[in-house]
């Protein structure tokens, strides 16, 4: 059996999620061997994935802003000549009140960066996911050196100024390290547009209809400003993140690929009989990119039965997901509040309901 969940939002990382649910199911079936490998696609959670994979990885601490430019404690993630950064640990959504979409920005995230280019890196892998900003990472490339010029001098940070962009200064940007830089991505967004970064994810952010016009006209004028292909898939990742570091060298990739050939993700679908995979809230969304999406197609591919055990199912997702048996935690425990409020709890019922209903021989 092969347990590779995502991250249940807002509840419990991927980790955790993995080992509530093996544990249910060794409480019914014992003898049965688990392959557990919690899974990520580049938003929150991805770095605790990559800590349990690589080899004497350890953190380092380093201090950083939030998305509104408050201290806090940020951190990457060093094994080797690698370092792996979250942008959603230092300037994500998560905990933010209130929130500000025109002026949260991506500084932190660069802040971070900067100090893992000083320790003497090679590679970097960011995984960008969770934002709180629509600045199409321009306060990160700030962070590394760029400066962002309007008609009257320095822009402020966020999205806010994109409108009057002017120039870019790029003769004190950190160049890329000399093994690359690779974005990880849960999105394959444009930088702009009906389905870019603002309009698809601003109202998220708290911005009204017409903050996401001006944070789209902006979007807009920092590619006409900066010249790369906005068009790329990921590029509208984490408010445009995606496209400033795309800009800065860095190669975009689908994170859940990425994040399963790290962990061995595709053998040990090979290898299974059941493969049980999860996340918060299955919906729609989860079959564009996202990391439980990824597991269960893995599993169709290989033609190995799969389970989804989510926070909440939506709607018409058995039909989106055929083939897939669905287990909600929130008809499980009676409420969305009480799955929520222990979800350690309904995992590991998820886990020996699955065992002994689904469970092969």
């Amino acid at each position: 059996m092969l347990i590779a969940p995502d991250k249940f939002k807002g509840s419990l990382l991927a980790p955790d999620a993995a080992a509530a649910l093996a544990t249910g199911w060794r409480s019914a079936r014992p003898a049965d061997e688990l392959t557990i490998l919690p899974m990520a696609d580049g938003g929150d959670g991805t770095v605790a994935v990559l800590a349990q994979d690589w080899p004497a990885a350890e953190w380092v601490a380093v201090p950083t802003v939030d998305a509104v430019g408050m201290p806090r404690p940020g951190r990457y993630l060093r094994s080797g000549d690698t370092a792996a950064v979250e942008l959603a640990e230092t300037c994500g959504i998560a905990g933010l009140s209130p929130l500000d979409p025109m002026g949260s920005h991506t500084i932190g995230l660069g802040i971070v960066l900067a100090a893992a280019l000083r320790a003497g890196v090679r590679r970097l892998v960011v995984a960008l996911g969770g934002s709180a900003s629509t600045d199409g990472g321009t306060g990160a490339l700030s962070a590394l050196g760029a400066q962002w010029v309007g008609a009257g001098g320095l822009l402020p940070v966020g999205g806010r100024g994109l409108t009057r962009l002017a120039a870019v200064r790029t003769d004190r940007l950190a160049p890329v390290p000399p093994d690359g830089v690779r974005v990880l991505v849960d999105v394959r967004a444009p930088l702009y547009g009906p389905s870019g970064a603002a309009y698809v994810f601003g109202p998220q952010k708290g911005a009204t209809d017409a903050e996401v016009d001006e944070l789209d006209r902006g979007l807009r004028r920092l590619a006409a400003v900066l010249g790369s292909d906005p068009d790329r898939p990921g590029c509208g990742a984490a408010g445009g993140a995606g496209y400033g570091l795309a800009y800065w060298g860095a190669e975009l990739a689908p994170g859940a690929a990425a994040i399963a050939e790290l962990i061995g993700l595709p053998d040990a679908v090979r290898r299974a009989d059941l493969v049980i995979t999860g996340e918060g809230r299955f919906d729609a969304g989860s079959l564009t990119g996202k990391a439980c999406g990824y597991v269960l197609q893995a599993a169709a591919d290989r033609g190995v039965p799969a389970l989804v055990v989510a926070g909440s199912v939506a709607g018409g997702m058995a039909a989106a997901a055929p083939g897939a048996s669905l287990l909600s935690l929130t008809e499980l425990a009676g409420s969305v509040r009480a799955a929520q409020d222990d979800p350690v709890r309904w995992l590991r019922m998820a886990g020996r309901q699955a065992a002994a209903t689904v469970g092969t021989p």
